[in-house]
């Protein structure tokens, strides 16, 4: 027995040795928690000191920050991984000029709003009535963009937002990949009043790719989602009213001009012009594939249930449908509710052969007239 104690003795004694020559591997440091931990949490209370210290914050809390006139509340360039949180009522000062208002880029950022915040362009200052059709030269103030959603890359997210009188169009999300945008509300019914707000768009969506938008709550004059480029696209649980509907397009006439893998889904377009909404440049080119509207609910609606037009131009309609975006592989289903008397239910302007492959199954868009003009209808849909 003595010599069987000596000898594991001995076993776990050059075992020890051994362990003390070849200690196990270290793992890698996580160089992203590192590079977080070694940034400070600020607060700011001023527009300027965000601009001066930003990328030096691991989180930044944006606290009742009224913004100059002209300038921009500026977050772009931050590190990865930063949380930025709205508190209090953050306002901005008038001033003529194109904007944006806020501004925002980088990867894996988080943006949230504290409870009893809000984000209020003051847009009554800008509205004016005029700017519907700006390329026309209709003038009006020149009006600020709001929020620049530009460049946000990773797994950003931008959540919980109450967005006050935006004094035009509202989230711009441009280059950007794998954001999302949830339980956001823009309430712009301020601008109802004498018809004073004008291309108040919710959502302008261009060249991104795997974006999300769930929850939205919107209140506006025009577009509540407009897609003019960008592919794997999800809009869902949205509820829009007063506007122009859910939107693809208008496609045409910009650098990139390709919409695919498009879901609009589970949603309410209600006291609003039109509900579902189609339309690409007349005599542009580009392409419109692989889009969905399923279960959508329309009521109030005042022009068009579903509008699908290749004849966008200047702002509306010329009535002679063009080829050159073609409207390909397009499913509607379960698009349900109802139009005002004076309105259309369904109106399609197609151009010859440039609108295939479509499926249509439990559409029922009643109250309004049935469209007389309607143009190369594809086969799997009715107008």
């Amino acid at each position: 027995m003595a010599h069987f104690v000596q000898a594991l003795g001995l076993a776990l004694g050059v075992a020890s040795l051994l362990v003390s020559a070849n200690p196990l591997p270290t793992p890698a440091p996580n160089l992203k928690n590192a590079a977080l931990q070694n940034r400070t949490g600020c607060t700011f209370t001023a527009a300027a000191d965000v601009s001066a210290s930003k990328k030096s914050c691991a989180t930044i809390v944006l606290d009742g920050i009224t913004v100059p006139s002209g300038v921009t509340l500026d977050l772009t360039g931050l590190g990865s991984g930063t949380h930025v949180t709205f508190q209090g009522e953050t306002t901005w000062g008038y001033e003529e000029w194109s904007g944006p208002l806020f501004s925002i880029s980088g990867a894996d950022i988080t943006v949230t709003g504290a409870p009893g915040h809000s984000l209020n362009g003051n847009g009554a200052k800008w509205w004016d009535g005029k700017g519907k059709f700006w390329n026309l030269g209709d003038g009006g103030k020149t009006k600020p963009k709001f929020f620049y959603a530009h460049s946000l890359t990773g797994a950003s997210s931008i959540t919980g937002l109450n967005v006050l009188n935006t004094p035009v169009q509202a989230f711009s999300i441009d280059s950007s990949t794998g954001l999302t945008l949830a339980d956001i509300t823009i309430d712009n019914s301020a601008g109802d009043a004498n018809s004073l707000a004008t291309n108040t768009d919710a959502f302008d969506v261009g060249s991104s790719t795997s974006i999300t938008i769930s929850g939205a709550k919107v209140q506006n004059q025009d577009d509540c989602l407009a897609i003019n480029s960008g592919k794997s696209i999800t809009f869902t649980g949205g509820t829009c009213s007063g506007g122009h509907g859910l939107s693809i397009g208008s496609v045409g006439g910009r650098d990139d001009n390709t919409v695919s893998g498009i879901t609009i889904e589970s949603s309410t377009i209600k006291n609003s012009q039109n509900g579902v909404r189609i339309k690409t440049i007349s005599g542009a080119t580009g392409s419109v594939s692989g889009v969905s509207y399923k279960d959508i609910t329309l009521s109030g609606i005042t022009k068009y249930g579903i509008i699908i037009e290749q004849d966008y131009k200047n702002g509306g309609p010329t009535g002679n449908p063009t080829t050159g975006v073609p409207i390909t592989d397009l499913t509607l289903g379960g698009i349900t509710g109802t139009v005002e008397s004076s309105g259309t239910n369904i109106q399609i302007l197609c151009g010859s052969g440039s609108c295939s492959s479509w499926t249509w199954t439990g559409i029922s868009v009643t109250g309004g007239k049935t469209s007389s003009s309607c143009k190369n209808v594809p086969s799997g849909a009715s107008c």
